[in-house]
């Protein structure tokens, strides 16, 4: 579909990547790579053509259709939810008012033997096949079932988009391009404004509904859930995988320690014929080969090792003052927005020394809590903060924070105190603001270098608790590591706001779920939090929830207990519920390998469709619209079969 020929990009003079070649295929799932800095966000663009390469040629198949969603998009304001996303379908809508044109027209004329009147109805007849293969008549049902997925309620779809937030509206845009079903989906971060549940929604879409995928994310789970195929921009050259992220991993561990041992030997090499020169340089009788051994040494090829993070540096937060035994204690603490209750009730202690997550969909009141320690909003109830306690707080806007007039070197220079301020350049460096780097000024950073820098701002600060709201946004999986082991070491209180499993894994070992006005606390770590709920990612919580926001068969607040839960169910009575979870199973095993098929058939007749014979033969269109009809029942049927499993699965804890 998409062919990318030796493509360069240069700032100045200053290459981004060169000899840049690989094929896009129909059905390809990508994950692009890299750290920070290395150019992904510029290959998108310029796959979309919306950037033009230094040099090189980007061939796009006749009519294709791309979607791009970029990290940061400037939203209109003028329509509500459900307009906006309709405008998704604008050619379906034209569509339609050319087929009322054309029936009227046939209503009205009486020369039915005549060549023009059967031309007209040759016309409508093909017009009307294709507004039914292209979902004409069941799009409002789609765009209703894409806008839930994200996240959006019903009572969301006719209020004006400039009532949300811009992660909402962010997601309004994924919902258009998800619709517009384009031949290739290009995603630059999509889950940093996505909750739980709708990044499951996305990676169950993604995997069964999309065609070509592209995407950027440092979400390990997402990437590894949704892409067969990754390709890491290292050394300003792309390498290409036809793997998951986790194997590539490997195998990327393996092709440098491959390349290390032959630029060991190199090096060896290139030593040796230095020596010989400058050993034989003033030998008449040894010219000819020492002529011969320059020669040598200006044909060899220096080999490249592919870049390693210093993350990996220790890197530990300063002493700081002993806080009391119990930092944060919450008592009957409440907080509405006018006649939206957001939270009630809670009553929480954090004691000294912990690590705890706050997980749950977004609008439960995760953030709004936070904020209420922080005492930047009125609330009801007894919050205190406990004796000596210093808070050290990263907000989701913390990056648009900083000062742009200055440079990154002096961001972290006028907070470093003491010993500190002689270890900046390897503090810099571990977070990836190496060399020239650290002098860019701050204005001309990504949105995930200035988090990086935020987030190194945060690590110097002599505090005993930290708060942290989605930290891990806009950082790549490298910095992720470094500030985790960070706050493992960390010999004060921190507090997560994050949905990323892998970031709060190893790291918490207490775990508040927010949803339906409650909050819950599980002991434990967050896969012990996971399996307690009988779920296999963080992404099922909301849909065991039920209306009112607890889990289903609790009324109250409390803690699941799967032992007392088992012990009071005969054999007999386990028995057949497992068995139930068994067919129930089959059931959405069934369907998908339905859809599958299905899927396989749709495929062969575009395929034949796409040919000049196929696209003139009315039977060929009849049997796809039938196809297209039996899939679309199929994935309900799928949708409907998967919340049955759900159900029987949640009736069994």
């Amino acid at each position: 579909m998409v062919s990318i020929n030796n493509l360069k990009v240069e700032f100045g003079a200053v290459p981004l990547f060169t000899d840049v070649n690989f094929v896009i295929n129909p059905k390809d799932r990508i994950a692009l790579v890299g750290k920070n800095g290395a150019g992904k966000s510029t290959l998108l663009k310029i796959i979309t053509g919306l950037q033009q390469p230094t040099e090189g040629t980007v061939a796009r198949q006749k009519d294709i259709c791309i979607g791009y969603l970029p990290q940061v998009m400037v939203l209109s304001d003028e329509r509500t939810v459900r307009e906006e996303a309709e405008t998704a379908f604008a050619h379906i809508k034209e569509m339609r008012e050319r087929l009322t044109r054309m029936n009227d027209e046939l209503s009205e004329r009486t020369d039915y033997e005549s060549p023009e009147y059967m031309e007209l109805v040759e016309r409508f007849t093909h017009e009307s096949e294709r507004f039914t293969l292209m979902g004409g008549e069941n799009y409002h049902a789609e765009l209703e079932r894409t806008l839930i997925g994200l996240g959006f309620q019903r009572t969301d779809f006719d209020r004006p988009t400039k009532e949300f937030s811009g992660g909402w509206r962010m997601r309004v845009e994924l919902a258009k391009l998800l619709l517009q079903k384009p031949d290739l989906l290009l995603l630059d971060e999509p889950t940093n404004h996505l909750d739980i549940g709708s990044i499951q929604w996305l990676e169950q879409f993604l995997a069964q509904s999309a065609n070509a995928v592209m995407l950027i994310s440092h979400d390990r789970a997402f990437i590894n859930h949704v892409t067969n195929r990754t390709i890491e921009i290292s050394c300003h050259r792309i390498n290409d995988y036809k793997v998951k992220y986790d194997e590539y991993v490997r195998l990327r561990a393996e092709r440098r320690e491959s390349q290390i041992r032959a630029y060991e030997n190199q090096q060896k090499e290139i030593a040796e014929i230095k020596a010989f020169i400058e050993a034989f340089r003033y030998k008449p009788t040894k010219s000819n080969q020492v002529q011969s051994r320059i020669k040598q040494l200006e044909k060899i090829v220096p080999i490249e090792i592919d870049e390693i993070e210093t993350s990996r540096l220790h890197l530990k937060f300063p002493p700081c003052l002993r806080s009391g035994d119990y930092p944060i204690i919450c008592e009957d603490v409440e907080k509405s927005y006018g006649a939206h209750q957001v939270f009630h009730d809670v009553n929480l202690t954090i004691k000294r020394g912990e690590k705890v997550a706050f997980v749950g969909n977004n609008g439960e009141g995760k953030s709004t809590l936070v904020k209420c320690i922080m005492g930047e909003i009125p609330f009801g109830g007894n919050l205190k903060v406990g004796h000596n306690v210093q808070i050290g707080y990263f907000a989701q806007n913390q990056a648009q924070l900083l000062d742009g007039g200055i440079t990154v070197f002096d961001t972290i220079d006028r907070v470093a105190k003491g010993d500190v301020r002689l270890k900046i350049r390897d503090i810099l460096g571990a977070f990836m603001f190496g060399g020239e780097a650290s002098d860019k000024f701050v204005k001309v950073l990504s949105g995930g270098e200035r988090s990086r820098l935020a987030m190194i701002r945060l690590l110097l600060e002599p505090v005993n608790l930290l708060i942290l709201d989605e930290p891990t946004n806009h950082l790549d999986m490298q910095s992720k590591d470094v500030l985790k082991q960070a706050i493992q070491e960390f010999d004060g209180t921190a507090i997560i706001v994050s949905h990323d499993r892998d970031f709060l894994d190893g790291l918490v070992s207490k775990v508040y779920e927010f949803g339906g006005g409650v909050v819950r606390e599980h002991l434990g770590g967050i896969y012990d939090f996971l399996q307690k709920k009988q779920i296999e990612s963080l992404s099922e919580l909301g849909r065991t929830m039920n209306s009112s926001g607890s889990p289903s068969g609790q009324s109250a607040p409390t803690s699941l207990n799967p032992q007392a839960t088992s012990s009071a169910l005969s054999y007999a009575e386990q028995k057949e519920r497992n068995k139930a979870i068994k067919r129930a199973e089959k059931a959405v095993a069934d369907a998908e390998n339905r859809i599958a098929a299905l899927e396989e058939e749709i495929k062969k007749l575009e395929e034949k469709l796409a040919t000049p014979e196929g696209a003139s033969d009315a039977t060929l269109f009849a049997q796809y619209s039938d196809l297209k009809k039996q899939l679309s029942i199929a994935e309900d049927e799928w949708t409907m079969l998967s919340m049955e499993l759900e159900r029987v699965t949640a009736s069994a804890t």
